[in-house]
């Protein structure tokens, strides 16, 4: 029974995002279109816990959905009025966007069953393991070749940044 209750989540939070994510594209109001991409990064954070990837959900959910989507909606109401909305759409726009996009489909699904992808030689192997959070911890905070501290730190500089230029460009107004 679990199985099926597993399924049944999978394929609910897959159309979530599915639909979020065309709505996020198509809506002609961007505050709107803010607000399904953060449906969108909620989905994708339901995903990794199903997959029992807890940290990699809570650094989805506080960086995407809790640090950049915000950071996306000042943007916005900073730099547009109330009412704005987008420009109609162009039909050869229109065409071309569902012609790249069935191209990536295609391509997506042709290198997917090519290389078996689907149907691991050993699919039971892919969960039999538990990650070490201090490991992870190390690797990412850590100075030695291939730890990620410069990083973080010159990602915290850059979001200081953008902050204060938000700031002053929101007093001169």
């Amino acid at each position: 029974m679990e199985g099926i209750a597993n399924v049944i989540i999978f394929y609910l939070l897959a159309a979530a995002i599915i639909v979020s994510s065309v709505l996020a594209v198509t809506s002609r109001k961007i505050f709107r279109a803010a607000t399904y991409l953060l449906l969108v990064l909620i989905g994708t954070a339901g995903l990794y816990l199903m997959l029992n990837y807890h940290f990699l959900a809570v650094v989805q959910l506080s960086v995407y959905a809790g640090g950049i989507l915000i950071l996306f909606i000042f943007a916005i109401l900073l730099t547009s009025s109330k009412g704005d909305r987008t420009e109609p759409h162009d039909r050869r726009r229109v065409l071309s966007g569902a012609v790249t996009a069935l191209a990536g489909l295609l391509i997506t699904t042709w290198v997917t069953l090519k290389h078996r992808f689907l149907y691991g030689s050993n699919p039971t192997v892919l969960g039999d393991h538990e990650t070490d959070m201090k490991a992870v911890g190390q690797t990412l905070m850590g100075t030695d070749k291939y730890e990620y501290l410069l990083s973080f730190e010159a990602l915290s500089i850059l979001l200081l940044v953008c902050a204060i230029g938000g700031i002053l460009i929101a007093r001169k107004r």
